[in-house]
């Protein structure tokens, strides 16, 4: 390259320099940066450094994912995300690139993350005079008559240059003769050279001229091409055709079947004969696509459709139609046509989506965006109006750009993946045309889960029935919790704790499995020492931070029969149970002779006595209430009597496996004074005795009075602080003398609870209907919520006066 093509280069380098520089000096105003770059330069060559220039910060260009988007595998420009160059990737054609339009540039998208920023640029490609004037034949011929009159003008088919503006052909030159000058003028932005015959011409002289035309363009340096021109001198034909118009325009849709007429044109001519009859033609030196998508007829001069007809390709086609004679020689005439193409909505939108990533935490803030959304329409004005819509019930929305018909899909509510866990997201676009069309696709997105549900239990509180003397370390209950969301957020694990949140209260009690949440007990239960605690199990998941919720568990120990009936009276000096009674021997039947008192620990069936004679030496003379232990008279004393008499009582409770003791009673018959004087000693002693007997017997059933009334209240409280309609009722009890026989028996098939009275067999039943003795308690123990249930609840039974 010489010196004139470095200085060119330079010059073209400054300009790109100072187009950049006035680029980022309007950035604020513009809001977009340009640059501008020549054609054919090196690949990568810098056109600047675009992330200053937009102002990002150079260090976190690599973090924030710093690139451009580009519709095209070949892209042209690249940017370097270590120092926000932006340079040159592939070799740069401006005719390819733009097709010889006036002004060419190219669009770059530059996207950063976290946040999400979209700025735009462009880039104009300036031209360079890379391509050189060429005529569409290497020879054009002429016939002109020898009579011709000076001055007229011969169409030269014109040059074309793929470069522009002072790049393209500037002007024609002829070679130097003295029959013809060259005449350069304007049609359709075009230089047409025009061959003038300055002199006359004479045939018998010369019958040919041969000359050479060049065409020169404004490069710098310059480039040329040349046409070589045939001249034959003919006879005088002296009239030329002549068109309608000087200048046509039609207008044809896009889309028109083949055949349609576009347009007729007319000329006329004044000769005679072969002389005035015309044929019509196209000129030669039009664009190819003229031929391939137009013809006309030679003899009407009709232009028709012959090819497919696109809007998006061509929207004007510049047309030279010829109109010449059949004399000899033929005389030709040109004129112009301008055929415009109008669009028709035949291309559907087309949709881009730049997904930012398919995976979005639930917790994420409204307006959050997720996709880039890009989309385009080949047509024009109404027709490449495109409106962008979303499917219904979607928690996003589309957010306009600054460029036209770019969105931003952004989160337009709460996500809740609990709710939902996938959002299938359908993007239409239609466009404005008549008809309008449209198109669509589809976007999955899909929602990370957030530790935001604490575990549940499906119930609170929880009661728990055990029987006493359970196996230590054997598993008594099991809960369960479950919880919403997914992996380590769903995780649960259980402790138990107490009001003030230790574990030290039950440390020796209970265990639990912290996977599981199997309770264990480490002890067996009392039921006379423990009837009934409550602690609390906390469920944390692993979550972080980890949520936790807590159930309460109300334990009831169910009592077993593990305790024999303990008589109390009567009670010899010796502590055994044998004690012996003195009465008159003139009582009469039915005198009560004495009353054998036990107690028994258990409560319920198990804790309800029956007496029984075991031993007796006369079966006729005594006889023992079954119930309340009492030994009456049958009948009189008679004087074949024995004075003396032993009965051997046997007290047995109502267990499954009954527990059982006995007593000794001696009954001696004296005569009435003499049982009168031991009365009064045997009363003296025995008044002391029982008053240390009764002192022991109050303190005893206060005790075991109190911890019954407290199981009774705790258990209508927690079924009375569960939602029903029954209510709760205790019956008085009624009167008799005796053993305190009470028992409370859970009868499952009837779903309520039996109060057994004193008088009552354990055979025996309540007349359906009648309240007697009953303690209505509404069954509502759920089996399948982790609840133990007993058969029967029993309470305690005390023998008392």
């Amino acid at each position: 390259m010489g010196e004139g093509g470095q200085r060119s280069k330079w010059e073209y380098w400054w300009i790109a320099l100072c187009l950049s520089f006035l680029m980022c000096f309007g950035e604020q105003v513009l809001a977009q940066i340009r640059y501008s770059i020549p054609e054919e330069v090196a690949e990568g060559s810098v056109l600047g450094n675009i992330a200053k220039d937009l102002g990002f910060d150079v260090r976190t260009l690599v973090e924030r994912r710093f690139r451009i988007v580009s519709e095209s595998k070949d892209a042209l420009f690249q940017v370097n995300q270590d120092t926000g160059v932006l340079y040159v990737q592939n070799k740069i054609d401006r005719e390819d690139l733009c097709d010889g339009n006036g002004v060419c540039s190219v669009n770059l998208k530059i996207i950063v993350e976290n946040p999400l920023e979209i700025q735009y640029v462009e880039v104009e490609i300036t031209d360079v005079n890379d391509n050189t004037p060429t005529f569409p034949e290497k020879e054009q011929r002429f016939e002109i008559a020898e009579h011709t009159a000076l001055g007229t003008r011969f169409q030269i088919q014109a040059a074309r240059d793929a470069d522009v503006t002072v790049n393209s052909v500037r002007h024609y030159k002829l070679n130097q003769n003295e029959q013809f000058d060259i005449d350069v003028r304007e049609r359709h932005d075009e230089k047409i050279p025009f061959l003038v015959l300055k002199k006359s011409l004479d045939r018998e002289k010369h019958s040919s001229h041969r000359l050479t035309l060049t065409a020169i363009d404004g490069g710098n340096p310059p480039k040329s091409g040349t046409l070589n021109i045939t001249v034959s001198v003919l006879d005088i034909n002296d009239n030329r055709p002549v068109f309608s118009q000087e200048m046509y325009s039609a207008v044809v849709q896009e889309n028109v079947p083949v055949g349609t007429i576009v347009i007729k044109v007319n000329a006329t001519d004044a000769d005679e004969g072969s002389n005035g009859e015309l044929e019509f033609s196209l000129s030669r030196n039009l664009d190819r696509k003229v031929y391939e998508l137009f013809e006309i007829d030679h003899l009407t001069g009709e232009i028709r459709v012959k090819g497919k007809v696109d809007y998006e390709e061509t929207e004007i086609f510049k047309l030279d139609v010829q109109a010449s004679d059949k004399g000899q020689p033929p005389l030709t005439t040109e004129s112009g046509l301008v055929i415009t193409v109008q669009d028709v909505n035949d291309n559907t939108p087309d949709i881009e989506i730049t997904s930012l990533s398919n995976m979005v935490s639930e917790n994420a803030n409204p307006g959050t965006a997720i996709s880039l959304i890009s989309v385009t329409d080949k047509d024009s004005s109404l027709n490449g109006k495109v409106r962008c819509t979303l499917s219904d019930n979607v928690p996003f929305e589309l957010k306009p750009s600054i460029k036209d018909n770019m969105y931003s899909l952004v989160i337009k509510e709460r996500l809740d993946r609990e709710r939902v866990s996938n959002y299938d997201i359908t993007i239409t676009a239609i466009d404005l045309g008549q008809p309008p069309l449209s198109n669509f696709k589809t976007l999955s997105v899909q929602l990370l889960d957030v530790n935001d549900n604490s575990p549940q239990f499906p119930q609170n509180p929880l009661n728990l029935y055990v029987f006493e003397n359970n196996s230590p370390g054997a598993s008594i209950f099991s809960v369960n919790a479950t919880d919403k969301d997914l992996s380590e957020n769903a995780i649960i694990s259980y402790q138990i704790i107490t009001g003030d949140r230790t574990r030290n209260d039950f440390a020796s009690m209970l265990n639990i499995n912290p996977e599981t949440g199997s309770i264990r007990a480490l002890k067996s239960f009392d039921f006379e020492q423990l009837k009934t605690f409550q602690f609390t199990v906390v469920a944390t998941d692993s979550g972080s931070p980890p949520l936790s919720s807590n159930v309460t568990v109300n334990v009831f120990i169910l009592d077993e029969n593990d305790n024999a009936p303990v008589i109390l009276s009567p009670v010899s000096t010796n502590g055994s149970a044998e004690g012996v009674q003195e009465i008159p021997r003139n009582v009469n039947a039915g005198h009560l002779v004495t009353k054998v008192r036990a107690y028994d620990a258990d409560v319920g069936y198990n804790g309800w006595l029956l007496f029984s004679l075991q031993e007796i030496t006369d079966h006729s003379l005594f006889g023992l209430d079954r119930y309340t232990g009492q030994i009456r008279t049958l009948r009189s004393f008679t004087e074949t009597d024995e004075a003396e008499h032993k009965l051997i009582i046997l007290v047995k409770d109502n267990g499954n496996v009954s527990l059982s003791a006995t007593a000794t009673v001696i009954i001696k018959a004296v005569e009435p004074k003499e049982a009168f004087a031991a009365s009064n000693v045997k009363n003296t002693v025995k008044d002391d005795e029982e008053n240390n007997a009764t002192f022991y017997l109050i303190i005893t059933l206060g005790l075991v009075s109190v911890l019954f009334v407290i199981s009774i209240i705790v258990l209508i409280v927690i079924q009375c602080s569960k939602p029903t309609d029954y209510s709760c009722k205790y019956l008085q009890d009624a009167n008799y003398d005796g053993t305190l026989c009470h028992s409370i028996q859970y009868r499952s098939g009837e779903k309520r609870y039996m109060l057994v009275g004193p008088r009552m067999s354990i055979g025996s039943t309540t007349v359906p209907g009648s309240n007697g003795n009953t303690l209505v308690v509404p069954d509502h123990r759920r089996r399948d919520s982790g609840e133990v249930g007993p058969s029967e609840i029993s309470r305690n039974m005390i023998n008392y006066d």
